[in-house]
């Protein structure tokens, strides 16, 4: 007998299909985290994993990397290896490092140029991010999101540094879209392969800006094109690249049909089993391969201090 003194009408419990219809898959996944032909090797160095396809804490001195006067063999090889457990984790974390914001910058700079945000607010050097919250400066990123898919060309990967961290609160997430979009029906993944996505930084950056800047910045840096299913450079993994930031619709599709299709890709970033969490700690670093993830800082550390610095590496058209 139901609360109201009525007997249930039958059919009211989802079938499985509905269920599927709705973007819910309860049941085990099946979760890889490198393509099949990976060739497993052994690091020279301590590997912790945080979750079974993504995130993993690992025992290097960041220091250590940064380029000296010359050319030190020892040193690019185990820059290499660090690479290598990026291109397998997507996430590493660095505990108890002891870095300046010029050793940040120089570590940073072995993957490629770094590039300067023109939204953000400068740390030291033009191209570091200073994210400096407290009591007047709620932070905002707490919506999944990938950096800068509204450039032609978005960021290959980010290193970010606990500068100040609050007594409890104000971690991370980040997801892995490569899971995402292998655990997507079949049939979705046939659809979507080939289609195109807008990207525009207006939904988000450009909401703060009077008509006059926002002008300005559109002739900077107008909406761009990019693939829904991005093919990684390097992994040739395939991965979900739009994001609730910056996606604004995916090209040739009708309006209604276009926004219900991009909402249910971007609600597979919210799926626990493709994610890791990083809890802060005075020290902590960490680097993302930010052409395979998303993430999520939480937001629930107000008014207490949390202080960061960010730099990341200019990446490659996505295809």
């Amino acid at each position: 007998m139901s609360s109201t003194g009525t007997t249930p009408t039958t059919g009211t419990t989802p079938t499985t299909d509905q269920l599927a219809a709705r973007g819910l898959r309860p049941g085990a996944r099946d979760l890889r985290r490198v393509p099949d032909d990976w060739v497993a090797r052994p690091y020279p160095f301590t590997v912790r994993p945080m979750s079974p396809t993504i995130g993993a804490e690992v025992d290097v001195d960041l220091a250590d990397l940064a380029p000296g006067d010359g050319t030190d063999d020892a040193i690019d090889e185990r820059w290499a290896e660090v690479h290598r457990a990026l291109l397998e984790w997507k996430v590493l974390v660095f505990r108890d490092q002891d870095l300046d914001g010029p050793t940040q910058r120089a570590v940073a700079a072995r993957w490629g140029d770094l590039e300067r945000h023109p939204f953000l607010p400068a740390g030291s050097t033009e191209d570091v991010v200073r994210f400096e919250k407290g009591v007047d400066t709620p932070g905002y990123e707490n919506l999944w999101h990938t950096d800068v898919t509204w450039r032609e060309r978005p960021a290959m990967a980010a290193m970010l540094r606990a500068v100040e961290v609050p007594p409890t609160g104000g971690d991370t997430l980040w997801a892995d879209m490569a899971a995402a979009h292998d655990g997507l029906e079949q049939s979705v993944r046939v659809r979507i392969d080939g289609m195109r996505a807008v990207h525009d930084f207006s939904f988000s950056f450009g909401s703060r800006m009077d008509e006059a800047t926002l002008a300005e910045f559109r002739e900077r840096f107008p909406a761009v094109v990019h693939p829904v299913v991005r093919v990684h450079p390097e992994t040739g993994r395939r991965t979900l690249f739009v994001n609730g930031v910056f996606t604004s619709h995916i090209v040739g599709l009708e309006p209604d049909e276009g926004e219900e299709l991009l909402r249910l890709l971007i609600r597979q970033a919210e799926v626990p089993e493709y994610q890791c969490r990083l809890t802060w700690r005075p020290g902590t670093v960490a680097l993302w391969d930010n052409r395979a993830t998303q993430h999520y800082a939480v937001n629930d550390y107000h008014p207490q201090r949390r202080v960061m610095e960010r730099v990341a590496i200019v990446g490659d058209r996505p295809v």
